[in-house]
């Protein structure tokens, strides 16, 4: 296919060209949403980590038919900016896998909504690792009022139907089973 030299993004055959991997729209395509990349990606990483990851996604789309493909229509701007997104979290979080623990200071996203998002699902993983393996199943619902929910020992009384007092007795038990739980994993 022989096309004309394309006008902006918005341009008819902007989406054919790039699915066709045409070589002087990709430079279009990169001057026009290299901003828009850049940005994206420096809000999960900085530094040369940020460069290499805006690159590799201009080097999937330039090498990847497949890539290309799946977008089909809309904002591609928008469409990059969200590939982008998730290629930095992915490189944080591969980076992250391969470092030893005082290497840890190594790319750390900035984005605390994504930090948070990942340490709730770690807690919330072992919180089930430790329902499953190192709480008896008596002790779960009161384990998911006083420690999840974190609700006061009156009212966690009062929820589960018992005296105060053996919630405290049962809350001790609890304490020691998450202690030897610990001390479980902690060893090699």
């Amino acid at each position: 296919m022989v096309f004309e030299a394309p006008l902006s993004l918005d341009d008819e055959s902007a989406l054919a060209r790039l699915h066709a991997g045409e070589r002087d729209f990709f430079g279009l395509l990169y001057r026009e949403t290299y901003a828009t990349v850049d940005a994206t990606v420096g809000r999960v990483l900085r530094g040369a980590d940020r460069e290499t990851v805006v690159h590799e996604l201009y080097f999937r789309l330039l090498s990847n038919a497949e890539l290309r493909r799946n977008f089909v229509g809309g904002s591609m701007r928008s469409w990059l900016a969200t590939l982008a997104h998730n290629l930095a979290v992915d490189f944080w979080r591969r980076h992250r896998r391969e470092t030893h623990l005082e290497e840890r200071d190594a790319p750390q996203p900035i984005d605390p909504m994504a930090r948070q998002m990942e340490e709730r699902a770690e807690l919330n993983l072992f919180v089930e690792r430790f329902r499953r393996d190192g709480l008896p199943e008596e002790l779960w619902p009161l384990f998911h009022v006083r420690f999840v929910e974190r609700v006061d020992q009156r009212e966690a009384a009062r929820r589960l139907g018992m005296p105060r007092t053996t919630l405290a007795y049962r809350e001790l038990r609890i304490r020691r089973f998450l202690r030897a739980y610990l001390r479980k994993r902690a060893q090699p």
